[in-house]
């Protein structure tokens, strides 16, 4: 996966204008039930990712259900270009598609920016020594 990094950063719910043509928009978190969600599948714990949301400071984790689960944010991202539901992914990685009007954010309002690192790396592979330097360089900055 590669390296991405930047000042502000969010991850974002999104999903193709297809996919809500028979569908109406969620507009809070508890809608996802209604919604096919694309799950991301964590390698090293065998579960699934909670959606992260926060909207006027309060925090809510969501366990989404689907039809999908993949071990990588690109693979969702293709299935939710593709209209199988909804995924939540960096919004780095989703920003294309969003300007090419191929996916639509989702609950926007829940979702917002914050100052930050994102760090994509392979967790399968032993890591060199200077990378390793970085990534604890990059924690302890804030």
């Amino acid at each position: 996966m590669p390296c991405a990094s930047g000042q502000t950063s969010a991850s974002r719910s999104v999903a193709s204008p297809a996919y809500f043509e028979s569908r109406t928009v969620p507009k809070t978190p508890q809608e996802l039930v209604n919604h096919n969600c694309i799950n991301l599948r964590l390698p090293t714990r065998g579960g699934l990712y909670a959606w992260e949301f926060e909207k006027n400071g309060r925090e809510l984790n969501v366990h989404v259900g689907g039809q999908l689960a993949f071990n990588g944010t690109f693979q969702m991202l293709n299935a939710a270009v593709a209209g199988f539901g909804l995924a939540y992914v960096p919004e780095d990685v989703a920003e294309p598609y969003l300007t090419e009007g191929r996916l639509e954010r989702v609950l926007a309002v829940w979702c917002p920016s914050y100052a930050g690192y994102h760090l994509y790396y392979p967790r399968r592979r032993q890591p060199t020594p200077a990378f390793t330097l970085l990534v604890e360089a990059l924690r302890h900055r804030v």
